[in-house]
C-alpha cells in the first residue's frame, strides 16, 4: 500500500512539475511576443448565438497607445493597479463582505487578472476557474511586469461585437488610432468594458455617459497622466 501511495504521489509531482514548467514557459514567450489570439475571441468566434464571425484588432505597443486611454481603464477598473501584487485585497474582502450581508456579489478583479484570465483562460465563474486565474496572476506580475500587462490587457480586452483592443475601438467608433484618442474618446471606450456588446462609446446611454464623467473626474483625482509613472 506505501508504495502504490508513494508512486501516486511522485505521479502526481511530476505532472505538477510539467504543468509548472508549460505554463512558465508559456508566460515567458508572450513576455515578448504578442498573443495572437485569446479563448475569448474563439469562443465568440464560433459562438452561433453572437453570430460575429469576424476577429478585429490590431495590435499597438505601450508607447502607441495614448496616455489617457491607459489612465481611463485604471481610472476605471484598478485604481491600485501600480502598487498592488496583482490582487487588490481590500476590494475583495469588500466584495464578500456585501455578499454576506445580501448584496450582488460584484467584481474586484485587477487589471492582472482581467489579463490573466483574457489571454490564457476561458469565461467562467467557477471556483476552479478563478483558482487558476490566479495562478496565471501571479506568473505574469512576476515575469511581465506591470507595464506589459497594461499593454496586453489593452490589446485583448474585448471592446465590442467582435472587436478586441483599444487602437480597433478608436478606430471603429471615432476614427482614430489608439494614440490619438482623447480623455473623452478614452472615457466612454472604458465605459462599455463591463459589457461592450450591448453598450456603444458612438452611441451612448445616459448612463455611459455618467459613467464616462465619473472616469473623467478620477483620473483628475489620481493627478492625471503623471500617475502612470508609477508603472514599471
Amino acid at each position: 500500500m506505501k508504495r502504490i501511495l508513494r508512486k501516486t504521489s511522485f505521479f502526481i509531482l511530476k505532472i505538477l512539475l510539467i504543468i509548472l514548467i508549460v505554463t512558465t514557459a508559456w508566460v515567458a514567450l508572450y513576455k515578448f511576443v504578442n498573443p495572437p489570439i485569446t479563448p475569448l475571441m474563439l469562443i465568440r468566434f464560433f459562438d452561433k448565438e453572437s453570430g460575429q464571425r469576424l476577429i478585429k484588432k490590431d495590435w499597438k505597443n505601450y508607447d502607441e497607445i495614448s496616455n489617457y486611454m491607459k489612465m481611463a481603464v485604471i481610472a476605471s477598473e484598478d485604481q491600485k493597479f501600480p502598487f498592488h501584487n496583482g490582487f487588490d485585497l481590500g476590494s475583495i474582502e469588500k466584495a464578500i463582505g456585501e455578499k454576506l450581508d445580501g448584496d450582488r456579489l460584484r467584481g474586484a478583479s485587477t487589471i492582472s487578472q482581467q489579463t490573466a484570465k483574457n489571454v490564457f483562460l476561458w469565461p467562467s465563474r467557477s471556483w476552479i476557474r478563478k483558482g487558476v486565474e490566479a495562478y496565471f496572476t501571479v506568473l505574469i506580475e512576476k515575469i511581465w511586469g506591470k507595464k506589459r500587462i497594461l499593454e496586453v490587457y489593452l490589446n485583448v480586452i474585448e471592446t465590442g461585437s467582435g472587436i478586441y483592443g483599444v487602437d480597433e475601438a478608436g478606430e471603429v467608433y471615432f476614427g482614430r488610432s489608439a494614440k490619438n484618442l482623447d480623455i473623452v474618446d478614452s472615457s466612454l471606450i472604458a465605459s462599455i468594458l463591463p459589457d461592450p456588446k450591448f453598450m456603444s462609446p458612438k452611441n451612448p446611454s445616459e448612463h455611459i455617459l455618467r459613467k464616462e464623467k465619473w472616469i473623467i473626474e478620477q483620473i483628475g483625482n489620481l493627478g492625471g497622466t503623471d500617475y502612470l509613472r508609477n508603472i514599471q
